[in-house]
């Protein structure tokens, strides 16, 4: 069976040729299945009878089933916990912005990384997402918004490692942003990663004009393999350097992220050696009170992500510090999952 989901449009065009349909469906379907966010042909009125059976049966759309949501008392922000096909978990977190709906998806089952501080990498890897299962977590929240609204911004820093699955993160990048669905501009895509150096310069060369996030998380190799294993291979100087070929290649500044952990990265001696880092790249620093995972690292203060906050302003460094969403409903990449699986049990 073709999984049509994930088809970009050229490779929609060829399977409608292969079952000798005429080329002008391809349009008609993937219109449906982006922009309208159809999954069910017997709603595609424009197609003949005789096709919708086909495609029911040569190519089924399956989007991931929503297993639980939880959402927050506090600020609107939903988390979903979603089951694919092979009975896999992962999660999606919906925020509501004023700007609108943005929205933070997963790209892998499971994650390899080992970060310290992180509820994702439990269970460790288990294996890449597809196409289909991208663009469905989407798809899927859309449907579910009661007030009918859009997103305007996705993140892909959820569950896993994207660099580790560009060959599905690309041609899901070009479906979302294509003009003939769902129509997301590129700017207002981020991807997340945790310094895979040959993810970044292959990124890089596409020139897809997506926001490019690091985990830094510590300014020094020594501090950072502490807490990130894939420190390891891919050294802070291997990893700063790729950036830098990343904003020479497309011209978008870089975010690092750098979650606040109370007495491990967090000191003013800390925040110079930041400074010293990316004193003179363009980029923007996104400080992040740490989410309790269940682990003994605890996120630093708020008057302490305040004080290294300001000095890093004072040294000229764009810096801001992350709305906290979700703390009611484990809004941290890998807790809900996590928890679902030990209940289950």
């Amino acid at each position: 069976m073709t999984d049509i989901l994930g088809l970009e449009f050229e490779g929609l065009k060829a399977f409608v040729s292969e079952i000798n349909e005429p080329s002008y469906r391809a349009k008609q379907i993937y219109t449906w299945l982006h922009k309208r966010n159809v999954s069910d042909y017997d709603t595609m009125t424009d197609l003949p009878e005789g096709l919708r059976k086909k495609l029911t049966e040569l190519a089924p759309v399956f989007v991931p089933e929503i297993k639980q949501i939880r959402s927050s008392n506090q600020d609107g922000t939903k988390k979903y916990l979603f089951e694919l096909n092979d009975g896999q978990l992962i999660e999606s977190v919906l925020m509501h912005y004023k700007y609108g709906y943005s929205i933070c998806i997963s790209s892998q089952a499971g994650c390899a990384m080992g970060c310290s501080f992180c509820a994702s990498t439990v269970g460790g890897f288990i294996r890449n997402l597809s196409v289909s299962e991208m663009l469905g977590q989407i798809y899927r929240i859309v449907s579910d918004l009661e007030d009918g609204g859009r997103i305007s911004h996705i993140v892909i820093m959820g569950v896993g490692e994207p660099l580790l699955n560009l060959e599905t993160v690309l041609p899901f990048i070009r479906i979302i942003t294509s003009e003939s669905g769902y129509n997301i501009s590129a700017r207002n895509i981020t991807i997340s990663t945790c310094g895979i150096v040959p993810g970044i310069k292959r990124l890089a060369a596409e020139q897809l004009q997506v926001t490019l996030a690091l985990s830094l998380h510590a300014a020094t190799q020594e501090l950072r393999q502490r807490l990130m294993p894939v420190a390891k291979k891919y050294p802070l100087e291997d990893v700063m350097n790729s950036c830098d070929e990343y904003f020479r290649l497309t011209g978008r500044r870089i975010t690092y992220e750098y979650a606040m952990i109370r007495g491990i990265n967090d000191s003013d001696e800390d925040a110079r050696a930041l400074i010293r880092l990316i004193k003179n790249r363009n980029s923007h620093v996104n400080l992040i009170p740490l989410n309790q995972t269940g682990k003994d690292l605890m996120p630093s203060s708020p008057d302490k992500v305040r004080h290294f906050q300001e000095i890093l302003a004072k040294s000229k460094i764009n810096v801001t510090i992350r709305r906290s969403l979700g703390n009611d409903i484990d809004g941290a990449c890998g807790q809900l999952r996590r928890q679902y699986k030990d209940t289950s049990r």
